[in-house]
């Protein structure tokens, strides 16, 4: 026996392409609830695809639709979604005695450290979203009485997973 291979995908921030294959199954039946998991979820850029292996004509079609979508939902709760962000990498530079501040301002924003460079100053690299950059940056200056100098260096993406920022 060939198992059935159900999917749907939405692709585009704003869900342009969305498609979903019930490969077999009562139209209707095996695609569209995983389609509906998905769109219920706000879920872009991402597909899932559930393998059915026995059980479609004991199920009848109601079955199958309860049982689709309660398989894309377990898939999706044992993911991690990732938040796609635009960002800045930003360099700091700065003497030790703005270092301490400087560790505090970013780590009670959860604001991820790249690099951390140890010479006769201090120089850090950080990941910030674009939409927080200009208060992180005055935060910084003011913590070190504008001793830190700033550098924005190029737009990038970041990732929020499970809460935490990395660059992608």
């Amino acid at each position: 026996m060939v198992p059935s291979v159900s999917s749907a995908y939405v692709i585009g921030e704003r869900g342009e392409l969305k498609r979903f294959s019930d490969d077999g199954e009562p139209g209707g039946t095996a695609g569209k609830p995983i389609l509906d998991v998905l769109t219920g979820e706000g879920i872009c850029n991402a597909a899932i695809v559930v393998t059915r292996y026995f059980g479609g004509t004991l199920l009848g079609t109601g079955g199958l639709v309860r049982a689709y979508g309660a398989a894309a939902k377990a898939g999706l709760a044992a993911s991690s979604v990732i938040h796609k962000l635009p960002g800045i990498q930003l360099s700091i530079a700065t003497d030790y005695t703005g270092l301490g501040k400087l560790q505090y301002i970013l780590g009670q924003r959860g604001i991820p450290l790249l690099d951390t460079v140890y010479t006769d100053k201090v120089e850090m690299k950080a990941l910030v979203t674009q939409r927080e950059a200009e208060t992180v940056k005055a935060e910084l200056t003011e913590g070190t009485n504008g001793q830190a100098v700033l550098k924005e260096g190029s737009p990038c993406y970041l990732a929020e997973i499970d809460g935490k920022m990395q660059m992608v």
